[in-house]
């Protein structure tokens, strides 16, 4: 498999026993891995959606986003645990071993699961649902890549998540 890394999650999900939504993501991209932390593309507007459906200033050191996500009793985690993958491509992902939410799940207060995207979604009903049972929502995702959502209609997407 040609141009592929096998590759493993290496960040922790970010949750407190306070945590009320779940938005799952599919793998970190090579900016995120680079960063060491979720959504670290600068060209992603996961951030700016976030800090403008909570009110608040916009993240930028990993203790500020972590901050913004608990306060807001947000968690953050991906569906995927490893998996081969070309680059950050969604489509290319292989051989894929889940992130065990339960545990997760189990000790926080959480009522709502949310894909940050199609591909989240599919995996998450995928490999997932089983072991949950809980329904997932899927909101656009905040990827650049999803040039058909301007910022103004993400944020009006994603205000389910503190509604």
């Amino acid at each position: 498999m040609e141009g592929y890394n096998y590759l493993v999650h290496t960040f922790e999900p970010v949750w407190d026993e306070n945590s009320k939504v779940l938005v799952l993501g599919t793998f970190p991209s090579v900016k995120s891995r680079e960063h060491g932390f979720y959504y670290g593309h600068p060209q992603n507007r996961f951030w700016k959606v976030i800090a403008a459906i909570t009110g608040q200033d916009m993240p930028v050191t990993t203790g500020d986003k972590k901050k913004l996500l608990l306060a807001n009793n947000i968690a953050v985690w991906d569906v995927i645990a490893s998996c081969s993958i070309k680059g950050s491509s969604d489509s290319s992902i292989r051989d894929v071993a889940v992130n065990k939410l339960l545990p997760l799940l189990a000790g926080s207060r959480i009522t709502g699961i949310y894909a940050n995207g199609a591909k989240a979604y599919e995996l998450y009903m995928k490999y997932s649902y089983k072991e949950t049972g809980m329904e997932i929502t899927r909101l656009p995702s905040t990827s650049p890549a999803n040039a058909a959502y301007t910022l103004e209609k993400l944020i009006n997407e994603w205000y389910i998540l503190v509604k």
